[in-house]
């Protein structure tokens, strides 16, 4: 079917021609008949199949006819590359926007907008801030609803669905899904048409690597030429035919060691004169991009010289949109990553190849990698318009694991998903939430509410009704909820909590650690303590070095503990420890050690310090706002400890942090140099900001033009 033929707008179809599509694939067309009439649709189809134009196409016909459409995707980074395509269709007098974060606040400027792209998070949290807004919502597109399995992220997603049917009962769902053996299932759940198609527009080719040839499904074989290690010879064979090339590494530490030795190889023996000049001047932008260096820094720097990167949760997020930047522009030729980037981010390449079939999981050490996430990965192979054909490879280290791998990850289906709703963690947040939202006023509305869900879809609810019990006794006990027989009720607390967008379970130990603070005299530490300890952050690891300081810092502090110390010989003890060390690298952060130094002592890269500083600031403003509501004079020390962390700043730098472009870097430069608020920064001598250093002409025109406005 050409594009032309569409009913649609005629503007929407020209834009899509001006993006170089003229007709459409034939799952695209098959799904587009039912979702131009309206009707809710699930589309399965393999990853790089051409879903999201679908659901643009879906969206862009509601907004026109005067609905609004709410995108829906599971990671921030997702949301991003979401926003930046359906930007390109403003010019048909549409407004698009993102949100991803504050999950304390309706933003009432999001009813301005057409389109909002947002993180199954936040979506929630506007529903729960019941947003005006959301009511007028025509159209949902679910992106990766598979993800549904996921035990973090799919009660979110699945939840956020039923209550928007709740809101809004003719609602369409846009729902995308990869290739699962049961997606027909969500198709009936979401009482949606159901289309799946294994068609691809570049065919795939998947095969094992054992020894020097690579064996394909389709009885072909390939030869790889000798390089010091397989994954080197599979680099510089796609390489040397101009392709590109993408690994998949279970850990970091082997995405880092892979990636520099791929990188070595191909700037000596492959790089063209013209591509390393190139490459050269993109490692020193990535040196730039970040206000600190760090050795992580220098060490994707170094790869980056030699057409190569790796792509972990240790890089910033400058890093990682240059490096996917880079890779999408051609300029760089291999990433080497660990499995988190095929998770929706739209990084085609010539050859993927997965390394790695098992990973580490802390209670059973190592298990096999589902069928459905490998064959996420393998999706990844082939460009359209560049490729004539993608190449998925494994390794094999003997011909019986060939043959396993064969039969198990390539010839087999991928495994049905089920819903994650029935863990306590997930029940006890949302259960609080449909109290606290009106949703349920007691049991016979809460059984209703979850019946609707796709957990009840496919379990009888009976079978979590003990669960569900145990979660309403807890929430009681601990003062979010009251009950009166009848039905029941969120107390101010509990409507506190759930607007805050944080586990009932991290609410109580904050409570528990306001209260304890009257006889305990609270310090910074001992608040970040706190906060580390709550299920809401994500603890760093106690490490065998770490021995030797950690519990020796828990007994110095013991006394100054806001919450129960745990027996030593108890594995919460280990917990207790993790979110000591977990604080004492936020509280090196608050202190302005450079982060460098706290990268190297913690063992971590500059992306974790990031992603724990985002967990911890909004931990502690949770936290100021439990103290403000149960008047604790805590409240007044936690106001600049929230800001404290968000910047790394001791607590004299606030008043020059919170300008633009100004970091702890900057901001310390200006007041070591007297410059210590936007008032001496006004009356200062341009030359003297501009010679600071990292400083220079730009910024301190900035700096001069915002200090002007604070003061008028």
């Amino acid at each position: 079917m050409r594009v032309d033929e569409l009913d649609i707008d005629g503007r929407i179809a020209t834009l899509i021609k001006n993006m170089g599509i003229s007709e459409l694939h034939p799952p695209q067309a098959d799904a587009l008949e039912h979702v131009l009439q309206g009707r809710s649709t699930v589309l399965a189809t393999p990853t790089a199949s051409g879903k999201s134009l679908v659901a643009y196409i879906g969206v862009l016909k509601k907004v026109l006819e005067g609905k609004r459409a709410l995108y829906i995707v599971p990671l921030r980074a997702l949301a991003s590359e979401k926003y930046d395509e359906l930007k390109a269709f403003e010019s048909l007098g549409i407004k698009v926007g993102k949100t991803v974060g504050d999950f304390d606040a309706p933003d009432p400027d999001l009813g301005k907008l057409d389109i909002i792209v947002a993180t199954s998070e936040r979506a929630d949290s506007l529903l729960r801030h019941k947003s005006d807004w959301m009511y007028e919502i025509g159209v949902a597109v679910a992106d990766e609803i598979h993800l549904i399995n996921d035990p973090s992220r799919g009660p979110t997603m699945e939840i956020t669905l039923v209550r928007l049917r709740d809101l809004n009962p003719e609602i369409q769902f846009i729902a995308l899904s990869a290739t699962i053996r049961n997606s027909i299932e969500i198709a009936e759940w979401l009482q949606a048409r159901h289309v799946r198609s294994d068609w691809r527009p570049v065919a795939l080719k998947e095969g094992v690597l054992f020894g020097d040839t690579v064996y394909f499904t389709d009885s072909t074989k390939k030869e790889i030429a000798k390089q010091p290690d397989e994954l080197t010879a599979l680099a510089c064979d796609t390489v040397s035919e101009g392709g590109q090339i993408l690994f998949f590494v279970n850990t970091r530490k082997s995405s880092e060691s892979v990636a520099e030795r791929i990188s070595h190889t191909l700037k000596k023996s492959v790089l063209s004169e013209e591509e390393t000049e190139r490459l050269n001047e993109l490692a020193g932008r990535l040196d730039m991009s970040e206000e600190e260096s760090t050795s992580t820094g220098a060490r994707l720097a170094k790869c980056v010289r030699g057409g190569t990167a790796f792509h972990n949760a240790g890089l910033t997020d400058r890093q990682r949109k240059l490096i996917e930047r880079s890779f999408r522009d051609r300029m760089l030729k291999c990433i080497v990553a660990t499995p988190t980037l095929a998770a929706g981010i739209n990084l085609p390449a010539r050859r993927v190849v997965v390394r790695d079939t098992t990973r580490f999981d802390a209670n059973y050490g190592n298990v096999p990698i589902p069928v459905m996430e490998i064959k996420q990965m393998c999706g990844r192979a082939g460009r359209p318009q560049f490729d004539p054909y993608g190449e998925a490879v494994l390794l094999a280290k003997s011909r019986g694991a060939k043959t396993r791998l064969m039969e198990e990850y390539l010839l087999g289906e991928p495994e049905s998903i089920t819903s994650k709703l029935g863990a306590e963690p997930a029940l006890r947040s949302h259960i609080l939430a449909a109290i606290a939202t009106g949703y349920a006023g007691d049991r016979k509305e809460l059984m209703a509410f979850i019946d609707k869900s796709f957990f009840a879809h496919q379990t009888d609810v009976w079978t979590i009704e003990g669960m569900i019990e145990n979660v309403l006794a807890f929430l009681e006990e601990n003062g979010l909820i009251t009950s009166d027989g009848a039905g029941f009720g969120a107390t101010l607390f509990g409507k506190r909590t759930s607007d805050l967008y944080i586990d009932p379970l991290s609410a109580v130990m904050m409570k528990q650690a306001v209260d304890s603070s009257e006889f305990v005299g609270a310090d910074e530490m001992s608040l970040l303590h706190v906060c580390c300890s709550t299920p809401d952050v994500y603890q760093l690891f106690l490490r065998k070095s770490d021995l030797d300081w950690v519990p020796a810092l828990a007994e110095e502090r013991k006394a100054k503990s806001l919450l129960k110390v745990p027996d030593e010989s108890s594995e919460e003890y280990t917990d207790y420890l993790s979110a000591l060390k977990t604080a004492s690298l936020l509280k090196q952060w608050m202190d302005e050690v450079p982060e460098n130094d706290i990268a190297e002592f913690f063992g971590v890269g500059p992306g974790d310090i990031r992603n724990r500083v985002d967990s911890a600031e909004w931990m502690l403003y949770s936290l100021r706002e439990l103290a403000r509501l149960f008047g604790s004079p805590l409240t007044g020390m936690l106001n600049p400890l929230v800001m404290r962390v968000r910047y790394g700043i001791r607590e004299e730098l606030l008043p020059l942090a919170s300008m633009r472009n100004i970091g702890r870097k900057r901001a310390r430069t200006l007041f070591d140099a007297g410059f210590t608020g936007p008032g001496k920064i006004l009356e200062a001598d341009f030359r003297e900001l501009d010679s600071l250093p990292g400083i220079g002409p730009v910024i301190a025109a900035s700096l001069k033009d915002q200090a002007r406005k604070d003061s008028g």
